[in-house]
Order: structure tokens, then sequence, then C-alpha cells
């Protein structure tokens, strides 16, 4: 998702990319008339707002040592990774005292919201810094809001993806049983999307990529299992009752050990096929 935003964002403004394969970083230049930095360092050095956008917080705070030496004061660092809130208070440990501003501002999109800057945002952080970075941020967005303070964004993000892990999951648990039962799969999710059951995932995601069985892999299983990992940490530290969650924290790790941490996130229907015997398939 990194590779597209900073390509929008070249076009409007002098940017400076540095990504951990340096062939990535080249060929960005070349697509997109961005500069190409030999190090981390290079391009923070240079940057008024800094933008990372990882796998996960390990590898944020990988980073974290470098940011923190390289960057200027006043410097803002908006970091898009869908990470965890319990690794917060490392991140504003090591910035306290550098002048270096903070948000996080996780992502929810995917690829195609990336490739059409039609992205949404959801940023953690103090107002008056939010502000200033919302007119870059509306280069890759369509929709951007600050649903908090430091942190917040991680939260919100978690709960999302967990929500998605839900409707995949009982969708697919529904589909299964239909087909188990003779019942034309296509012709159900056409009903279904008429109908107060429909969702992203049965709209979306299950007709594109499972009935079409490509599960291309966009995002990763072992990243919406990651996510849904935080999710049930964030609401282990709150006083709710979410037995449903925790249930689905677990079939995702299931799901992401008996069908592959590399692949699609749909992929996970996988599982329920396997147990059924029957395919989810148009």
């Amino acid at each position: 998702m990194g590779y597209p935003m900073a390509g929008h964002l070249a076009r409007a403004f002098p940017t400076t990319i540095w990504n951990r394969n340096p062939q990535k970083a080249e060929d960005h230049a070349r697509e997109f008339g961005s500069q190409a930095a030999s190090s981390l360092s290079q391009a923070v050095k240079q940057a008024d707002i800094v933008f990372t956008c990882l796998p996960t917080t390990r590898e944020v705070l990988e980073v974290l040592p470098e940011i923190v030496q390289s960057a200027r004061v006043g410097t803002i660092w908006v970091d898009c990774t869908s990470g965890h809130p319990d690794d917060l208070p490392t991140i504003l440990r090591a910035l306290k005292g550098t002048g270096i501003l903070f948000l996080d501002a996780p992502l929810s999109g995917g690829t195609a919201g990336a490739i059409n800057a039609r992205l949404t945002v959801m940023v953690g952080g103090e107002v008056e810094v939010f502000e200033r970075v919302k007119p870059v941020l509306e280069r890759v967005a369509a929709k951007i809001v600050r649903v908090g303070g430091a942190g917040a964004g991680y939260s919100v993000k978690a709960i999302n993806n967990m929500l998605l892990a839900v409707t995949l999951w009982a969708t697919g648990e529904g589909l299964v049983s239909l087909a188990s039962l003779g019942v034309d799969v296509g012709a159900a999710l056409e009903v279904i999307n008429a109908s107060s059951g429909r969702s992203n995932a049965s709209e979306n995601l299950i007709p594109q990529r499972v009935l079409t069985r490509e599960f291309p892999a966009t995002f990763k299983l072992g990243l919406l299992s990651k996510d849904a990992g935080i999710a049930g940490d964030v609401t282990r530290r709150s006083s709710a009752s979410t037995p449903l969650f925790a249930l689905t924290e677990t079939l995702m790790r299931t799901a992401k050990l008996e069908v592959g941490t590399d692949e699609d996130h749909t992929a996970a229907l996988k599982l329920l096929e396997r147990w059924a015997g029957v395919e989810i398939k148009g």
C-alpha cells in the first residue's frame, strides 16, 4: 500500500522514499518522479513529514532509533502501520524531548484503495498535529478521521479488522452450509446481498475472491490473524465482555496455521471448506 501512496504524494510534493529493498525505491523513483534515498536516515533528515507503512509494530520499533537520530525538531511522524497500541509507550518514550511529533494513522481500503487514493485513515494524536497533516493525507485518502488521542488509531484499526474477520467467517459458515445442501451459492449471495445479511464480505470479498477461486494475496491471512490478536488484546484491556471476538481470534490463528500465513485473508474459508468437504464456488 505504501508504494502507490508515495506515488500520489510525489505528484503533489517533493517526496523522498526509502525501502528495505533498494530496487523498489529505485523503481518508484523512475515511475513517479520521487527521490530514492540510499538510507532511512537520508530520507528522514530531509523531511517535514515522515510516513511509515510497515507490516507490524515490530518493524516500526526496528526503525525507531534511526528516525529519532535523524529527524529534525518539528518533524511529524505519521505511522500508517496497523500497529499494536501496547507498543505506543515505547515509541513515545523514545520521542520524548526530541521535538518529533507523532500520529498513529492506520489505513483501510487495501491495495485498490491505495492505488485509487480512496483509503480511509483513522488517526490518533493531538488535534493540532492532525490538522497540519490532514491536507497531505487528502492526497491518498477519501476519508480521514481523528478518532482520539495517541494510540486510538491503532485500536480502531484492530477492531475494524476484527469485524472484517467476524463477518468473513460468519458468512463463510453460512455459505458452506448451503453448499453442503446443494444450494446454488451464487444465487444465495444474490439474495443475501439484497437483504439484511449483506456485508463487505458477501458483496465484494467472497464473490471476487472465493467463488472465483482466485484468492489474490493482497492482504495476507497472517496479517488479519495478527490484527485479530491485537483486537483481542484491546478488548481484554477494557471492561467489555467479547466472547465472539475471543472465538474469532482463535479461529483466525487456526486458519493461519492450517491454510498458510501468506495466503489471502479470504483463504481462511478454505478451512471451513476442508471441514465440510465442499467448496464455496460459483
